[in-house]
């Protein structure tokens, strides 16, 4: 048994308790799990990095004396497709996967350094190392029989999660800013075209981006993605993902040009066009805003709606 403590980032546990009994279930039964997977994958856990979000995550240490990552995920969200996007990756654009549960939400990773956005590194250089990873991770081949339900297509489930949460918060931003994203999300929506699909990322953030301890194929660039969700989408979804972010600069200048030139970055440096990347990363500001006010971490979900207040 690990000489640690299970720890819990502060995140990680709001969002499990905001799942209710299930997530408050996952937390009380979490180091028993951990001691089992000891034993399972003979492994010794050793203590957590900083961050954290939706799952537990902690050193490894293999029989043979590897490092590792392991990774226990809060019980939601599809960790099956998680689990077959890594495999079918096989390390090119994403973490080595080791050995994985899928009942358990749990999995067994290469270990890896710092993410990219504790690096220092100028925004613009991140976008650009986060287009060349993502061009290498739009690779992996599509599981067979894998499709998209129409009911389950991005944009729609985006839009139904902007209007219920609104509500549901009391109205948190502008209606402005709602109108504009539903109409976005009907704008992507319509121009859904399976055949354009890749597996996406889905969160391809400078946080998900992740340094290789060594060189590897694979990782040409230096760094290679965690946490995929790894379903069908335009590309120009994860690219509006990546525009999604950079709070702290967009609020400390021009807003709207700051923006702008971000977008016209990553369509120069993926080939995506323009229009369709500014479109997704307004959906997905307000959107994960609104999801992330609604598990109560104001300091990390208001800023993304102040943002779209600018943007709209």
């Amino acid at each position: 048994m690990s000489e640690y403590a299970v720890e819990v980032q502060p995140l990680v546990h709001r969002k499990a308790m905001s799942l209710g009994g299930f997530g408050e279930a996952w937390l009380r039964r979490l180091p028993a799990l951990v001691e089992d997977l000891e034993r399972r994958w003979s492994i010794s856990v050793g203590p957590p990095p900083a961050g954290g979000t939706t799952s537990y995550v902690a050193r490894a240490r293999t029989h043979d004396g590897r490092d590792a990552v392991l990774k226990l995920a809060l019980p939601e969200g599809d960790f099956a497709s998680q689990v077959r996007t890594l495999r079918l990756a096989d390390g090119q654009g994403y973490a080595g996967l080791l050995a994985h549960d899928v009942e358990r939400h749990a999995m067994l990773l290469e270990a890896l350094g710092p993410p990219m956005d504790r690096l220092g590194l100028p925004p613009r250089q991140q976008m650009e190392a986060l287009c060349a990873l993502l061009r290498r991770a739009w690779r992996v081949p599509r599981a067979e029989g894998l499709t998209v339900d129409p009911a389950a297509e991005k944009a729609r489930v985006l839009g139904e999660l902007v209007g219920r949460l609104w509500e549901s918060l009391g109205r948190p931003c502008s209606e402005r800013v709602v109108a504009r994203a539903l109409e976005l999300a009907e704008r992507r929506s319509a121009a859904f075209d399976l055949d354009r699909c890749v597996v996406v990322h889905s969160d391809p953030h400078a946080g998900n981006a992740l340094r290789t301890l060594a060189p590897r194929a694979g990782s040409e660039q230096g760094f290679v993605f965690v946490d995929p969700d790894g379903f069908l989408a335009d590309p120009a979804y994860d690219l509006g993902v990546v525009l999604r972010d950079w709070c702290t600069e967009l609020l400390a200048g021009d807003a709207a040009a700051l923006a702008r030139s971000y977008c016209a970055l990553l369509a120069a440096r993926s080939g995506v066009e323009a229009t369709a990347i500014w479109e997704w990363g307004f959906l997905e500001r307000v959107s994960t805003g609104l999801y992330v006010l609604g598990f109560g971490a104001e300091e990390l979900g208001r800023p993304y709606i102040d943002t779209a207040e600018l943007l709209a």
